[in-house]
């Protein structure tokens, strides 16, 4: 054990301090965020999406209002309108939920650590889907457990790959059915069926994370895990993406059964979650104006994608593959095994532009030739200039022998820019 020398002594770390490592991600961020940069980097809302002036109204609203409430101690379980709001949206989507099944956390990675905190012990099995969310990687590591990966393609994770024996020993399984990060994919609807069939079949509770479900391009989002079978998930939203990610407000939907030492879990974090953002939440959720506003940031962010992936389409060597995503805020990569995208950053980094290796994204076993784009915070020209430049990085570190073909998009991929700048006006 380290310990560490201090003016009043002598103290040691806990085990689990000894065993935290910094973020990664974090530091690649610091890098990709310079000026100069043109940045997929950060999973970030477009600064056009933060719904600013209706945030500066509905603040004068509760302070002439509510001011005391909104500035004192709250509930644990967070601001009853809030929680009576979230249930209602949620069951209009087809999940018969009640307030009382309703948590408000400090952000939905507060839900992930609260779920972890009472589930998982040291040795514990995880059931995690590959690629994955790394910030649920790091909320579940603390405690300590064992992950097993579960395989998954474009369609998302393959529940045939769930054993009779891993589903009995695991505490829970996660996932990101919907646009997820950092793939982009969604949970076929007929996987969805299996899963929930067979973790209730064999008591497995299921991990909901679902942050990007409203994020959608067309249509509507598919069905749910919540809706499919309530008593075996714990739901997970958040308010970050769709609103404003410095208010802090997600929530999480459980059944009641757990609900108890979720409360108490959340009591000993951080007693409540700020009252004043969670009444601005409520207050953006019913001022009238919130389905356009969503339909607004739905057509800006699919405008992006579509011009991203013509331009991949456009520039990228053979042997690049990347996911065709119906909503949410990310691309995935895929490139010739021989590439290492740690390295490939570096050589990005000197041509101007920025995105995260896909190693950070695997529990277990890491895939070195992977990478995630984000588009939303890029404009038109950036994302042109982007593409373009990382595909020269990418062609640089391929084997002399393999010769670059540009591909040229498609006839429906090939994207007016000037509808993108429509999009985002």
């Amino acid at each position: 054990m380290d310990r560490h020398p201090t003016s009043a002594g002598r103290w040691q770390l806990a085990a689990r301090a000894q065993r935290m490592q910094p973020s990664a991600l974090r530091e690649l961020l610091k890098v990709a965020e310079r000026p100069d940069i043109i940045s997929f980097a950060g999973g970030l809302p477009s600064p056009c999406a933060l719904p600013v002036e209706r945030l500066q109204a509905a603040v004068q609203r509760i302070l002439q209002r509510d001011a005391v409430a909104a500035l004192q101690y709250g509930p644990s379980e967070g601001y009853l309108p809030l929680r009576e709001t979230i249930a209602e949206r949620l069951s209009k989507r087809g999940a018969a939920v009640s307030p009382s099944q309703v948590l408000v956390t400090t952000g939905s990675q507060q839900g992930l650590d609260l779920v972890a905190r009472i589930l998982v012990d040291p040795g514990s099995s995880v059931l995690i889907e590959t690629p994955t969310y790394l910030g649920a990687v790091q909320a579940l590591a603390q405690y300590e457990p064992v992950f097993e990966e579960v395989p998954a393609d474009a369609a998302g994770l393959l529940p045939e790959r769930l054993t009779e024996a891993s589903m009995r020993r695991a505490r829970l399984l996660y996932t990101q059915p919907n646009f997820q990060n950092p793939t982009g994919r969604t949970l076929a609807p007929e996987r969805r069926i299996a899963l929930v069939s067979r973790a209730t079949r064999h008591g497995l509770l299921l991990v909901e994370d679902d942050p990007y479900g409203e994020l959608v391009y067309s249509g509507v989002t598919p069905a749910s895990l919540l809706s499919m079978a309530p008593g075996s998930v714990v739901h997970l939203g958040s308010f970050s993406k769709v609103v404003a990610p410095g208010l802090r407000v997600g929530y999480l939907v459980a059944p009641e059964a757990l609900m108890g030492k979720l409360l108490q879990a959340k009591q000993a974090s951080d007693l409540h979650t700020t009252g004043i953002t969670q009444r601005l939440v409520h207050a953006l959720l019913n001022d009238g104006e919130y389905d356009a506003h969503l339909d607004a940031i739905r057509r800006r962010y699919r405008a992006q994608c579509a011009l991203m992936l013509s331009c991949l389409a456009e520039h990228m060597p053979d042997g690049v593959t990347w996911s065709r995503p119906t909503g949410g805020m990310f691309l995935w990569v895929t490139l010739p095994a021989e590439i290492d995208s740690t390295l490939l950053f570096e050589d990005a980094l000197a041509r101007g532009v920025a995105f995260i290796p896909g190693a950070s994204f695997h529990a277990v076993a890491p895939k070195a030739n992977t990478l995630r784009l984000t588009f939303t915070t890029a404009t038109p020209s950036q994302i042109e200039s982007g593409i373009a430049r990382l595909a020269q990085a990418i062609r640089a570190r391929l084997r002399p022998t393999e010769p670059h073909r540009p591909v040229a998009p498609p006839a429906r991929e090939r994207i007016d820019r000037s509808a993108v700048l429509q999009a985002q006006a």
